[in-house]
């Protein structure tokens, strides 16, 4: 299929107004180019996603681009985007340049272009996240690898939530422990915690294609003697006592099974909690102390944390 990529050059603030035209016309997803992301200031030195290029971005202005179905309407929607977005002017919306382009791109090209963007990254003290399709030479001797090919649908294992997992892993898990991951979307996390020495390693996710993604990660990898990726529904049927339990996933979702965790995490163990944005963080720190935990360590990265709990004796 050919896709048509709509370029727009405007201002800060009709970012929000644009965006919702394109979404109306049919464009499922917006990029924005802001040139204040390439000053923007960044908190911790591991997590960043990638080096930006300074080439990709305005030098005023933002530029929003979207992708529309080449087909026989295309010309018609184009022309009902421009009418839309100028219609903007009536509410006092400054557009800045306000020009609109339009070029063809190949899905295939589409599919991979968001390769260019994925570098090896340095993510904690020891571990350092590769894509498989990177050359990487270690810097310290002690320093632990992992490989990762994403796909189009997961992380590439560098956004804040992920890297604060590593991060409780490596001070958590020690060597003969037994780790259960829920929700392992790529595997990182298991491959982390079966780097670290974990003896065994369960990586559950209810998404069949997570399932795949994350056999393939950990097969990389080579740790498919300790790690074990099985499609499961939380921790539903894991009644074995684990030294440690990660999870990744939604705050609400860690709020409805902080008993089934106590349930899994042998009295002593942990319970690595993330994906918590910070305004459910106090919601979620009650319900895993509701549970038997003592939180032990709270680690905040961007707009996220991440909790590290002890379960009590």
């Amino acid at each position: 299929m050919k896709w048509s990529e709509l370029t727009i050059h405007t201002t800060n603030e009709a970012v929000e107004p644009v965006s919702n035209i394109l979404h109306e016309a049919g464009a499922s997803g917006v990029v924005i180019e802001d040139p204040a992301d390439l000053v923007k200031e960044r908190e911790n030195v591991f997590g960043e996603i990638y080096q930006l290029n300074p080439a990709d971005y305005p030098q005023e202005g933002v530029i929003l681009k979207a992708y529309l179905p080449v087909n026989s309407f295309l010309g018609e929607t184009v022309e009902e985007i421009k009418d839309a977005i100028n219609n903007l002017l009536l509410f006092d919306i400054d557009l800045g340049r306000n020009s609109i382009s339009i070029s063809e791109v190949n899905e295939e090209e589409w599919a991979t272009a968001w390769k260019k963007y994925y570098n090896p990254v340095k993510i904690s003290e020891r571990f350092t996240i590769v894509p498989t399709w990177e050359e990487y030479t270690p810097v310290k001797s002690d320093e632990l690898i992992i490989e990762l090919d994403p796909g189009m649908a997961f992380g590439t294992g560098t956004h804040p939530t992920t890297v604060m997992c590593i991060q409780a892993l490596e001070r958590t898990v020690k060597p003969h422990d037994k780790v259960v991951d829920v929700g392992t979307g790529s595997g990182v996390l298991s491959i982390a915690a079966a780097m670290l020495e974990a003896q065994e390693v369960q990586a559950l996710d209810l998404d069949i294609v997570a399932v795949t993604s994350a056999k393939l990660n950990v097969k990389l990898n080579k740790v498919q003697d300790i790690v074990s990726v099985t499609q499961n529904n939380l921790l539903d049927g894991v009644d074995e006592a684990a030294d440690v339990v990660v999870a990744n996933i939604l705050a609400e979702v860690i709020m409805r099974f902080t008993d089934d965790v106590a349930k899994a995490v042998k009295p002593g163990g942990y319970f690595i909690a993330s994906g918590i944005i910070q305004a459910k963080k106090q919601d979620v720190k009650d319900a895993i102390s509701a549970s038997g935990f003592t939180i032990e360590e709270t680690i905040l990265m961007e707009d996220w944390v991440a909790l590290i709990a002890k379960r009590n004796h």
